[in-house]
């Protein structure tokens, strides 16, 4: 007998639960037990009044910017309507059926006010590598650091020619700039002057870094450990050399002050083979740098050049012009170990570049430093948490599946569940994993546990 499509009719009561909706084996479940909020409220209290009518949770607005960032929607326009209609997105940010979503503008107005004050993304993002710690991500023994340059929301052929050309009351960014010009993360790091200066965002520094034209970017540094590529430590600064070293030695410092991580090696490009870095890395914090160093092997101050000095092969020791053999004082280090931790640091910086990619970290849409400095933050903290999952929860066919390939493959999937006479099966797409890789891929994440409370 043909059957009759069911016309949906209101029902005067509904049995409906989240929690038996979202399947055990979500991958926000999994973020989920790695996402300790508890302490948001108390870190904000300060920053509320104790009067008039209560907020919008700053818990909700947090994990909802988790959603937007993991899941690469950059427009927050768009993560409202996201979590408004999926029910995932909604059991992660802990909101009924019935319960509203907060305006997008609301965000927007807090990352420039309460967030940006308190410091409150630095917190969870610290949380978050304590997590990875606790995991057995970090070694702790090398990093690498490292910069990328991420291009500004400024147009490259408006600018005006040096800080003086700047209206003071313009805007906010040129107010801000101004307050904060003497800054080592601003002008304070070099005394050059940049050849042009934008009008509509003038942290943003006019670089030829990537080798093409001009245009306005900033700074993203990153303090990566060398294990399993997670970023302990991020820092937003002007795309200039000096500040760029300067926001290394912060994130060093930092990193041993929070986490008690203090590595014995360090790995970087030439830009951080200035003289003065290299005594502070070797004198103050006691690491070896593997670290290329500017090329200043021809003196002209009257002292000898490298060329100068001859090397005797059967003695296997370098000779002076005067006659005197050169001893070293440390312990001789073989070549290959020196070429393989090096090496690393390019395995690092591929991570980086694929996080980049998947999760659209390329471009900043904001017009002060404040702001755009949260943003990378943000996703900083997005690439740890997917990196997480990559590393604990993905069998050994995936090893070198890429974020992109991780977001494409088992989270954005194409997926439908059919029901039939006696049994019920869940299809997934043609370009998904195998049944057998996702049948591991589920079995890894349910091994996931959320750390012990406190006693």
């Amino acid at each position: 007998m043909m059957g009759e499509r069911t016309v949906m009719q209101e029902a005067l009561f509904y049995g409906f639960s989240l929690e038996r909706h979202v399947p055990s084996d979500h991958m926000l479940r999994s973020i989920d037990r790695f996402v300790d909020l508890s302490g948001v409220r108390a870190h904000l209290e300060p920053y509320y009044s104790a009067m008039g009518r209560p907020s919008i949770d700053p818990e909700l607005m947090i994990r909802m910017l988790l959603v937007g960032y993991c899941f690469g929607i950059r427009s927050e326009r768009r993560l409202c309507e996201e979590v408004h209609l999926n029910l995932a997105y909604r059991w992660f940010c802990r909101l009924g059926l019935d319960s509203e979503v907060p305006d997008h503008s609301t965000f927007s107005k807090n990352r420039h006010g309460r967030f940006r004050d308190s410091d409150l993304l630095r917190q969870v993002f610290e949380t978050v590598v304590a997590r990875c710690m606790a995991e057995g991500l970090v070694g702790g023994e090398g990093f690498a650091v490292d910069a990328s340059v991420i291009t500004a929301d400024a147009h490259r052929q408006r600018g005006v020619t040096g800080t003086g050309a700047l209206d003071p009351s313009s805007n906010r960014a040129v107010t801000e700039y101004l307050a904060v010009l003497n800054d080592a993360a601003f002008g304070g790091a070099t005394p050059v002057e940049p050849k042009f200066v934008s009008p509509t965002d003038p942290a943003a520094r006019w670089t030829a870094a990537s080798g093409g034209p001009a245009f306005y970017a900033y700074s993203d540094n990153y303090l990566i450990d060398l294990k399993h590529a997670v970023i302990m430590d991020v820092q937003a600064t002007t795309a200039v050399r000096q500040a760029e070293v300067t926001a290394a030695r912060t994130m060093i410092a930092r990193t041993a002050e929070r986490f008690d991580a203090r590595p014995t090696r360090l790995a970087a490009d030439t830009g951080y083979g200035s003289a003065e870095m290299l005594a502070w890395l070797v004198d103050e914090r006691k690491i070896e740098p593997h670290i290329p160093v500017f090329d200043k092997s021809g003196r002209k101050d009257g002292t000898f050049s490298r060329d100068d000095f001859g090397y005797n092969h059967e003695a296997d020791v370098y000779v002076c012009p005067a006659g005197k053999t050169m001893t070293t004082t440390g312990t001789p280090i073989a070549a290959e170990r020196v070429v393989a931790f090096y090496n690393r640091r390019g395995t690092c910086e591929q991570y980086i570049k694929d996080g980049k990619n998947a999760i659209k970290w390329t471009r900043l849409s904001c017009r002060t430093f404040a702001a755009n400095a949260v943003r990378l933050q943000l996703h900083v903290l997005a690439y740890n948490l997917g990196n997480f999952m990559r590393t604990l929860a993905m069998p050994k066919a995936a090893e070198p599946w890429s974020l992109t390939s991780l977001r494409e493959k088992l989270i954005k999937i194409g997926a439908k569940v059919v029901s039939h006479g006696r049994y019920v099966t869940f299809q997934l797409a043609e370009v998904a994993v195998s049944r057998q890789m996702f049948a591991d891929i589920l079995s890894l994440v349910a091994r996931l546990r959320a750390p012990p409370a406190p006693a």
